[in-house]
């Protein structure tokens, strides 16, 4: 783990998605973070000790779902399907798959592996996957400005963990799709999926892949921020701010499924310039806390 001083920060960005907005002054105390993702290895030692068996490896609850079909109510998870074509980018069903059997053992479906994968980060956990991780390890999961903290490197303002340029240079510097997706990945910095923890540079405070490779999960509950107007200068920061409400994270498009959504961050190996451009400290997104997908994983912290 590293440490990371506490500080004041400027938090959110005005130049990209609207859930990012406003831009406002943020403190954070000082804590240690793990310096990379959790891996398939760290994860592989904790359910052998305790014998955790994750979301994606357990059946619908069926409460939750009253509109879905029983026999659909298996365990699974979203697996990335790279499509064949262009297709339209407002329909991700075009390349998520529901596939029975996948889990973090099996991240590509039941008939794959983790040959090969133990440095890689997990995937296919949830918030409660992850927080049973970090209870395990004497840990915690990272407020939402925490993490963005952390991510920033100590440089103040920047749109990336680096500077304000995606590529320098043409540097590949963290794990995200370069060309157009979801059918067109040139692959630049040498990987589909996902790739090894600390294949990239570190950031300023020395932590790899706060950036792209697998979207993270925090301890926030997710919520509009409201108007993209900046915070005023002559206030003070807002100290250790936690986010949301449960009540208030539920999904207003889906009002038949009440499901809590948690903060994820850092954007993964699926963002790309024509989608999604969330390889950013600043970006940010809802996830429903019983799903899992084949991008998401978690890292770890302790607060001093």
């Amino acid at each position: 783990m590293r440490h990371i001083a506490g500080g004041s920060f400027s938090m959110g960005s005005t130049r990209f998605y609207p859930e990012e907005a406003p831009v406002r002054k943020v403190a954070v105390d000082s804590f240690w973070i793990d310096e990379t993702p959790v891996t398939n290895r760290q994860f592989a030692r904790f359910v052998d000790e305790t014998g955790h068996v994750t979301t994606a490896e357990q059946s619908f609850d069926m409460a939750l779902y009253a509109d879905i079909d029983p026999a659909d109510a298996r365990p699974g998870s979203l697996v990335f399907r790279r499509t064949s074509t262009p297709v339209d980018l407002s329909d991700p069903s075009q390349w998520w798959e529901y596939c029975y059997g996948a889990d973090w053992r099996h991240p590509l479906g039941p008939d794959s592996d983790l040959t090969g994968l133990d440095d890689h980060p997990v995937v296919h956990v949830t918030a409660p996957d992850a927080e049973a991780y970090a209870a395990w390890a004497g840990k915690a999961l990272p407020s939402e400005a925490e993490w963005e903290y952390a991510a920033r490197g100590g440089i103040e303002g920047a749109e990336y963990a680096w500077g304000d340029e995606l590529a320098p240079d043409g540097a590949m510097l963290a794990n995200y799709w370069q060309g157009l997706f979801p059918f067109a990945n040139q692959m630049l910095d040498g990987w589909e999926r996902t790739s090894p923890v600390g294949t990239f540079p570190a950031n300023g405070y020395g932590l790899y892949d706060m950036v792209g490779n697998v979207w993270e999960i925090t301890a926030d509950w997710f919520q509009v921020r409201g108007t993209g107007k900046p915070a005023r200068s002559c206030c003070a920061p807002e100290r250790n701010p936690g986010g949301g409400r449960r009540r208030d994270s539920f999904d207003p498009a889906t009002p038949g499924v009440r499901v809590p959504r948690r903060v994820i961050k850092g954007g993964s190996h699926l963002c790309a310039a024509n989608y999604c451009q969330r390889y950013r400290p600043a970006a940010r997104h809802p996830q429903m806390v019983d799903s899992s997908t084949s991008h998401i994983g978690f890292r770890c912290i302790r607060r001093a």
